[in-house]
């Protein structure tokens, strides 16, 4: 299995064979993922040809997403295997939980336009609500976890005193993550609304 993931500062690829991680790579960029995701894939052992590949669907930067889908699409055309996605959010947590398990665990992001991803997550792993975009002090009102984990952990930590878990999503470990997370869809995952309309 092929796991590509742009949706966020970071990008990274990973190879698996039966769950066991063959490869994988991880930088943080920023930016320029379009210049650096296929170079990325072409490194993996076998240039990262897989029989399924696992594409992270978002939120996270628009851009990183449709690089990441673009990437995804293209190979599994080329290749003739399914394709499929999962969510950023859920990934952080399950890499969360890998080093506290059993634990309450807010996933914090950053989002677009000031705004962060928030979403909590219980102690079974399950999401307890719906992913939001709120603005800052908004998800500084409702995390409550002890717990908090992603890209703006430690802004929430420095707020009510929880352990900051300042992490990104990374393929190389997917296989942290619960198959019931997994999605044979695979559209976008913006997490909020576009900011353009169309007219009336």
């Amino acid at each position: 299995m092929l796991v590509i993931d742009s949706a966020t500062e970071a990008c990274s690829v990973a190879l698996f064979d039966a769950g066991t991680l063959v490869a994988g790579e991880c930088v943080e960029l920023g930016r320029g993922h379009a210049e650096r995701l296929v170079p990325m894939i072409a490194d993996l052992p076998d240039r990262g040809r897989a029989r399924r590949i696992m594409v992270n669907l978002g939120p996270g930067s628009f851009t990183g997403i449709r690089v990441g889908l673009a990437a995804a699409r293209a190979l599994g055309l080329a290749w003739d295997v399914p394709v499929g996605g999962y969510h950023c959010l859920d990934l952080v947590a399950a890499m969360a939980r890998d080093t506290h398990p059993a634990t309450a665990i807010d996933v914090v992001m950053t989002g677009g336009h000031g705004e962060w991803f928030f979403q909590p997550f219980g102690a079974d792993g399950v999401a307890a609500a719906p992913l939001a975009s709120l603005p800052p002090e908004a998800v500084l009102d409702r995390a409550a976890a002890r717990v908090v984990a992603g890209s703006q952990a430690e802004a929430v930590a420095r707020h009510n005193g929880a352990l900051a878990l300042a992490i990104r999503p990374d393929a190389r470990h997917f296989d942290l993550l619960a198959h019931a997370c997994w999605h044979d869809a695979i559209s976008p995952v913006y997490g909020r609304a576009p900011d353009a309309r169309l007219p009336a």
